[in-house]
């Protein structure tokens, strides 16, 4: 009999009207990641990112750990981040370890379409136990997880344009 709490996959797919590089340079920044988690997130800067972009930084580099502050103030976890993967300009993967997550990997991609740009986000995770043994928990995480993830490029499209 099997313990563990099985994988879940997210995926949220949206165009904005922006260029691919000024799309870029927002989504990579530790300033345009809290501009898109606001105003039900904020993440503090991992010691990694501090003063840098995504971009800038070594594929499986460790970027320590970032809280994550619940409306900006109540801390509700925390991620050990490392950039697994980069293909700069378009695509990078992040893997993590959280309190509340055992897995965690983030895969955003950014595709030109002319003058606009689609932003593709794949995430998957698979739920620390034993709170991913509490019957309901893993499909509320998952609830919560793709609505910060509509959220997000939601505010991506206020930011650029739809």
């Amino acid at each position: 009999m099997n313990f563990e709490p099985a994988a879940q996959r997210i995926d949220v797919v949206s165009v904005v009207d922006a260029p691919i590089e000024q799309v870029w340079a927002a989504v990579t920044s530790a300033t345009g990641i809290n501009a898109e988690l606001r105003p039900y997130l904020r993440m503090t800067v991992p010691r990694g990112l501090r003063g840098r972009a995504v971009g800038d930084i070594a594929p499986g580099t460790n970027l320590g750990r970032g809280f994550f502050l619940l409306f900006g103030v109540l801390p509700m976890d925390f991620s050990r981040m490392t950039l697994a993967e980069i293909d700069a300009g378009h695509r990078f993967r992040e893997e993590s370890t959280m309190m509340s997550i055992r897995e965690w990997t983030h895969e955003r991609t950014l595709r030109s379409i002319g003058d606009r740009t689609e932003v593709i986000d794949a995430v998957t995770f698979v739920p620390r136990a034993p709170m991913g043994l509490i019957p309901g928990w893993s499909g509320m995480l998952r609830a919560g997880l793709a609505f910060l993830f509509r959220h997000r490029h939601r505010r991506l499209q206020e930011t650029f344009g739809a």
